[in-house]
């Protein structure tokens, strides 16, 4: 078995049966050794495709450290049988709470704030110094209700809000763009997602409105957000995830009330040791001649 990263676990001691090869940090796919390994680990990072799996001719199982496998070309995966699983569940709570944080970093003016007062010319308070919105009572639109849309509506009611969702039917999403206060996205990155949030929808949304991005950067239309923050079409915006990382657009540095944050959804403790404990489970069941908790191409299992 191979791993393109270390781990918060020992996966050795995790996967007694197996030969581990795991490197002191991230290497990525391109500089990882596949030819004899039966078992792989990797990072949403690694991109797999055909090519990559070409050089695994012994692979049976890919264990993504992540919930989402946009990273996997699970259709070359298939042919190849090699199954491929996920980590949900253990990361739904982390990820939920870092939404919520982005909620009121974009309202009140967080990193803004941070920034104004490590720079030595803060001047004290003022009435109308770095001037925010008020979350409670909102509405809150939920883009892809599963299990981390789920996790954000429950704090949600916590502080008075309004929930509304929508996942598939573009219709839904349009309202929910429409009558928001906040939209976070907790949607896969798909065909029918990528672009979601486009120029046609912000421009529904209220120019007191926030969009939160947890999800994948892919979901989102960049030069229509920069476009729609600097007209102050809508209000603020928060991105944990961007559509080339780890590259970011080069307009978002400069982009007014947009707070970026560096894709720590699953960024603690807790999430990330589960997360390595569900890609070790799934190695061990797979080389053990057992059906995987979590494996996303039903198809390819024969066991």
């Amino acid at each position: 078995m191979v791993s393109t990263s270390s781990l918060p676990i020992d996966l050795a001691a995790a996967i007694p049966t197996a030969t581990v090869e795991v490197p002191a940090t991230w290497v990525g796919i391109e500089h990882t050794n596949l030819e004899g390994a039966d078992a792989l680990v990797c990072l949403l990072l690694d991109r797999i495709d055909a090519a990559v799996l070409a050089r695994a001719p012994k692979l049976r199982v890919i264990a993504n450290c992540a919930v989402g496998y946009d990273n996997i070309d699970l259709d070359a995966a298939t042919r190849a049988g090699v199954c491929v699983t996920n980590t949900p569940d253990v990361l739904t709570e982390a990820t939920a709470e870092l939404a919520f944080a982005l909620m009121f970093a974009a309202a009140r003016h967080i990193a803004e704030g941070d920034r104004l007062v490590r720079s030595r010319q803060w001047q004290g308070w003022r009435l109308d110094q770095l001037i925010g919105i008020q979350l409670a009572g909102k509405t809150l639109g939920v883009i892809g209700y599963g299990r981390i849309g789920q996790a954000v509506a429950r704090r949600a009611g916590a502080f008075g809000m309004r929930v509304i969702s929508a996942s598939r039917d573009p219709r839904e999403v349009d309202r929910v763009f429409a009558e928001a206060d906040v939209v976070t996205l907790h949607c896969p990155l798909t065909p029918a997602t990528r672009h979601l949030v486009n120029a046609a929808r912000l421009a529904t949304m209220k120019p007191t409105a926030i969009l939160v991005n947890t999800a994948r950067g892919g979901c989102v239309d960049d030069a229509a957000l920069v476009a729609a923050l600097e007209r102050g079409q809508i209000f603020a915006a928060a991105l944990d995830v961007f559509a080339n990382e780890p590259e970011i657009d080069a307009r978002f540095y400069d982009c007014p009330r947009l707070v970026l944050a560096p894709h720590i959804g699953s960024a603690t403790t807790e999430a990330r040791i589960q997360m390595a404990r569900l890609c070790a489970e799934a190695v061990s069941d797979v080389l053990a001649g057992r059906r995987p908790a979590h494996l996303v191409n039903g198809e390819v299992w024969r066991g």
